[in-house]
């Protein structure tokens, strides 16, 4: 199993949270578990890289939080998407799509004439 580099973990780190939570609202842990799933598991976050993250996700206004406790359940964190945060995952999505064309070209389509 093949792990992202810490440098690639960081840059997709914030578009991925904003993606997952354009979903609707999840807690830290939901939100690992949604990372391992979409990855088939190659890609394990912990908690201690997940939440720095979402802190300053919050601070930027990207993300709110609210503490709810759901079924008798202990109290969880829950993280929603703010408008800001929508704004912001447009702006990633069309960076990522356009970085990701140019890997497909480059790999997938050979080299690239001028």
């Amino acid at each position: 199993m093949s792990k992202l580099s810490k440098d690639l973990t960081a840059a997709s780190s914030i578009p991925l949270i904003l993606s997952i939570l354009d979903q609707g609202e999840s807690y830290g842990y939901e939100i690992i578990q949604q990372v391992s799933l979409l990855s088939k598991g190659t890609v394990q976050w912990k908690d201690g890289m997940l939440y720095p993250v979402l802190h300053k996700m919050e601070k930027r206004g990207l993300v709110t939080s609210s503490w709810k406790t759901v079924e008798g359940r202990r109290k969880r964190k829950y993280y929603t998407i703010s408008d800001k945060g929508k704004q912001q995952l447009v702006k990633d999505q069309t960076s990522w799509n356009l970085v990701t064309s140019m890997f497909d070209q480059l790999w997938n389509h050979g080299k690239v004439s001028m």
